[in-house]
């Protein structure tokens, strides 16, 4: 999520790869919504919807710690396959915390998703900001990718997707030098250097990775696409000091290989949204469960790389050379 600053408003734009009416589906249908409606670890239980203009739905979002949060949503404005206007947040005599305006739009095949949230002051969406990024908010719309693609694919994948506040060139830079990623890649609280850096499709890069415990972990990168500034495709693996591929030190059962593909999108000249999809490789039904049950911790650790990320697109501007990319 981003929005300008002194702004009321937060937007979002997510582009899914799913049919609209898929899509549309999806946030209609009830036995559809709870299976990925709020942040990671939460469950929904809808009590009543009427999704019409002028209708309600009730409905109460149980936390990961037990705590019920009951909800009470106003439909404004419902166009079937195009728009949804909404109140969120309210309950009884709790007023909404913010309006919500949801455009799906068919884009061949695939499904853009705009939505605007508009709080009642700059402060209070300043706040909501802080607190979506602090609580995994925007993890509600990578749990949508993720439903749909198994529905749809029958496979399981983990998304996760930011807005940087730098010019799509600049990150892109951020991805494909070996002395930048090394700077932000890590897991807060580890470093990273390359033994070997071959940032070209068909090479391989080879790196040490020293935990905050001292531990150290060796990886491999491989390159299968390389397309900028827009695209980047590597597998990933574990390997010992020797660069033999392993399992994954930390679970007994884990894909030993990793598709990343990861999406740079231009919002504006200064911003740009990264979407990371992960799918795991050849992968045993146990491995693919514990991939399952930790997408979690996968948010965790890829936020606190993307914070580093932000930090270092934000100190540095584009270079002459990345700004005819």
């Amino acid at each position: 999520m981003a929005a300008k600053s002194k702004s009321n408003v937060i937007t979002l734009t997510r582009v899914y790869d799913a049919p609209l009416q898929s899509v549309w589906d999806a946030w209609t249908v009830p036995e559809e919504v709870a299976q990925w409606w709020g942040p990671r670890g939460f469950t929904l239980t809808s009590h009543s919807r009427d999704l019409r203009t002028g209708g309600y739905w009730h409905y109460t979002m149980h936390g990961p710690d037990g705590t019920d949060y009951e909800n009470t949503t106003q439909y404004l404005e419902v166009v079937p396959l195009q728009r949804m206007v909404y109140d969120h947040g309210g309950h009884k005599d709790r007023p909404p915390l913010f309006r919500v305006t949801a455009l799906f739009t068919e884009r061949t095949g695939r499904t853009q998703l705009d939505m605007s949230m508009a709080f009642a002051t700059p402060e209070i969406a300043t706040e909501m900001r802080g607190f979506i990024k602090k609580a995994g908010g925007e993890a509600t719309w990578d749990r949508l990718a993720e439903y749909l693609v198994k529905r749809l694919a029958g496979v399981e994948q983990f998304f996760i997707a930011r807005t940087f506040d730098a010019p799509i060139a600049r990150v892109y830079e951020t991805w494909t030098d070996p002395e930048q990623l090394a700077q932000w890649l890590p897991p807060t609280g580890a470093t990273m250097r390359f033994l070997r850096a071959e940032l070209c499709v068909g090479g391989t890069s080879f790196y040490a990775m020293t935990m905050a415990n001292g531990a150290v972990m060796y990886g491999r990168l491989s390159y299968l696409a390389l397309e900028a500034p827009n695209r980047i495709v590597y597998a990933q693996q574990f390997c010992d000091d020797k660069e033999k591929v392993i399992t994954a030190p930390f679970f007994a059962d884990w894909p030993r290989t990793m598709m990343t593909t990861v999406e740079l999108v231009s919002e504006a000249p200064d911003r740009t949204r990264v979407t990371l999809r992960w799918e795991p490789q050849d992968a045993s039904a146990a491995a693919i469960a514990e991939f399952v049950k930790q997408r979690g911790s996968m948010t965790m650790g890829w936020t606190g790389s993307f914070d580093k990320l932000e930090a270092l697109t934000s100190a540095r501007s584009p270079s002459p050379a990345n700004d005819q990319m």
